[in-house]
């Protein structure tokens, strides 16, 4: 289906960026689809606007991220309650969640123009932090929930449940809650498997355990995860999407479960999760 209003999100940082967005809005333009542009991304390219991020998830229906992964990550975090769909265009190397890369603008726009594109609904976290007498603070994440020790030198330790059945207490560098979509970033890096986006799971990968049967498990994605930080010595850590982290004092619980929102993500005909795998890991398959 045509959107009827693009919002054009860039990460300002990239080579290249400020001609990609002025390239991109005369594409839209010839094609008369409208475009808001987030503040930052207008200024890069010399234009004016006063839109957030998340006002545009208010006033939009398709939400064109020019980047990688980390700026998609980025702008679902700032989007709050108002998610949208999300097309991304990658500016750099191959990334999971991008549809194709900036060179290939005008293929993106005729794209988007004519409703050929698929999308997945990306299943979302929330993440609630608990404390006895705190209001609990509330987090969404698409791809982690990943608790660690910070700059100390040293192994904490983490009790883990599962819809309320104790699971164990890890004692490890740290701990990845991951959904499907955040299975190919630090928990895959940290020996967790890869899982489909449709797989209707979350994966708990240790970070380093110091018990060697320690080892990602896969759970049902109703489950209700709760970590509890047992650790009394040494700071905690927990960081949602690779955004700021927060300090996690000792007898904090937090409880990790599916959002009921999802995300939308674009991609190309003839496109899918498994080529895109196989490209990215370099995939050839045996000679035998």
């Amino acid at each position: 289906m045509r959107p009827t209003k693009i919002g054009l999100i860039a990460h300002t940082g990239k080579p290249g960026v400020s001609e990609l967005v002025r390239n991109l809005c005369s594409e839209f333009a010839r094609v008369d689809l409208p475009v808001l542009l987030e503040a930052k991304t207008a200024e890069v390219a010399g234009m004016k606007s006063k839109h957030t991020i998340s006002g545009l998830g208010k006033e939009t229906d398709l939400l064109v991220v020019l980047g990688g992964d980390g700026t998609i990550l980025s702008v679902v975090g700032e989007l709050n309650e108002e998610i949208k769909p999300v097309f991304g265009i990658n500016v750099g190397s191959l990334g999971f969640l991008t549809c194709l890369s900036s060179s290939a603008f005008a293929e993106a726009v005729e794209c988007i123009a004519n409703g050929r594109m698929f999308f997945s609904k990306r299943t979302l976290l929330k993440v609630d932090i608990q404390g006895e007498g705190k209001p609990a603070t509330s987090l969404t994440g698409l791809n982690d929930a990943v608790f660690s020790r910070g700059d100390v030198s040293r192994l904490i330790r983490l009790g883990v449940q599962v819809n309320g059945e104790v699971l164990t207490e890890f004692n490890a560098d740290g701990l990845i809650v991951a959904t499907p979509t955040g299975s190919t970033a630090y928990s895959l890096s940290a020996g967790g498997p890869i899982l489909a986006p449709d797989s209707g799971s979350f994966v708990i990968t240790p970070i380093c355990p110091h018990v060697l049967t320690n080892r990602s498990i896969i759970v049902d994605e109703s489950a209700v995860i709760q970590i509890d930080v047992t650790e009394r010595e040494f700071p905690v850590f927990l960081t949602v999407d690779g955004r700021e982290p927060l300090h996690l004092a000792s007898g904090l619980n937090v409880q990790i479960r599916k959002s009921e929102q999802a995300l939308p993500l674009a991609s190309l005909p003839g496109v899918s999760f498994f080529g895109v795998v196989r490209q990215k890991l370099k995939w050839s398959g045996s000679n035998i």
